[in-house]
């Protein structure tokens, strides 16, 4: 068997972190975009909403037209690489209207749909053996990826807004490009099904597709909602204990960052206690999190950092088990299609639950924000066990 050349795995994960850079790219910017605006107050939700939305038409139209089995998935990764680091880049020229910063914030989730679930698919056709290793680095790079640019916020936050955007845009276009010129085709990638309307259909019929995908439903209710109120969580603690002074991006920059070491390490520890188990653990860990979080504004600053830290690592470090879930408990010939509409059906729930903390972050306490986002990790609990026992 031909030997991989041992730059493969190192390239991917650079290049699926530096597309995914720009998800979050305007939630960094945004109190700078704020400042040009007329009505601003819900422009939090607005920012990443429609990223999300972008993503999910994304997704079904590279799947509804086997975009990735047309052409070579790394010309695909290439082109919308460039693509969304475009649509990113162009908020620069039009920052005075929300209405199409919004519009470039829509195209950017499109393009993405061409990064993320496309580089997992380049990987495996470079890894059969440890492809779940190599999904969990792969899903971590996307963790670190969003936090990208609160880093580049953060380390220097007199750095003009458009040089957050140029350099963030920079870095996806650089990724595209080593993907495309390192990464050949891999010996195992095979065309995958068409996508296939029945696999809906299954989600509600198969008992092990069904758990799976109303874990992963709950997971994501949780985590869009932490990722893009983050900022609000740590700018709440500020203004409850005045004494204290934080590097807001930067300390945003290492919650979302976390996600990269739950996602690695679940992704090792799942082939010995199995992916159902991890991703309860995780879940539980996380649910947790937001049942105590009023709490947490009145921890000591090393401790809240710490716990939110925690958070962020559990949040995100049940993704990529989700995943192998779904792709495991589906039939065999549907699994593209039945990962396609359980991403979907779960990036739709993000905008409800990003929507609803955005309003009420005008009503209520923001300590109290995040009780809401509990409500999905009891769900995806209940919904997860069947197929914990079933690993015993």
């Amino acid at each position: 068997m031909e030997k991989k050349p041992p730059w493969i795995l190192p390239i991917i994960i650079f290049a699926q972190f530096a597309g995914t850079s720009l998800w979050f790219a305007g939630n960094a910017v945004l109190v700078d975009l704020q400042h040009q605006w007329p009505m601003s107050s819900h422009s939090l939700g607005y920012m990443i909403s429609t990223v999300q939305l972008g993503f999910i038409l994304g997704t079904l139209c590279f799947s509804f037209f086997t975009v990735s089995d047309r052409f070579s998935p790394r010309i695909v990764f290439f082109a919308c690489s460039l693509l969304g680091a475009i649509s990113n880049l162009l908020i620069c020229l039009v920052s005075e209207r929300l209405d199409l910063v919004l519009t470039f914030r829509f195209l950017t989730g499109f393009f993405t749909a061409g990064v993320y679930p496309v580089g997992m698919k380049i990987a495996s056709g470079w890894y059969q053996k440890g492809l779940g290793r190599a999904l969990g680095f792969l899903v971590g790079a996307l963790a670190l990826g969003t936090g990208l640019p609160y880093l580049l916020k953060g380390a220097n936050q007199t750095i003009p807004w458009q040089t957050v955007l140029l350099s963030v845009s920079g870095i996806a276009a650089l990724g595209g490009i080593l993907m495309m010129l390192l990464v050949p085709d891999g010996p195992f990638l095979i065309k995958g099904t068409k996508f296939n309307s029945r696999a809906l259909i299954l989600i509600f019929q198969s008992k092990g597709v069904r758990s799976a995908s109303l874990g992963y439903f709950g997971h994501m209710w949780e985590l869009y909602g932490l990722l893009a109120f983050i900022p609000v969580l740590l700018a709440d603690y500020v203004a409850t204990n005045p004494g204290i002074s934080l590097n807001i991006p930067f300390w945003s920059f290492c919650i979302m960052a976390s996600g990269c070491i739950g996602c690695a390490g679940g992704g090792m520890i799942s082939s010995k206690i199995g992916s159902a188990t991890v991703a309860f653990i995780q879940l539980a860990a996380s649910g947790i999190c937001c049942l105590f979080s009023p709490l947490f504004a009145y921890a000591p600053a090393p401790l809240f950092l710490g716990i939110v830290i925690f958070w962020g690592c559990t949040a995100a470090g049940d993704s990529p088990q989700f995943s192998a879930l779904v792709a495991k408990t589906a039939p065999p010939a549907l699994v593209g299609s039945a990962l396609t509409i359980v991403n979907c059906i779960g990036f739709s729930l993000t905008i409800v639950s990003i929507q609803l903390l955005s309003t009420l972050s005008a009503y209520i306490n923001h300590s109290y924000m995040f009780l809401f986002l509990s409500v999905g990790p009891m769900l995806g609990l209940a919904s997860l066990w069947p197929l914990v026992c079933s690993e015993r």
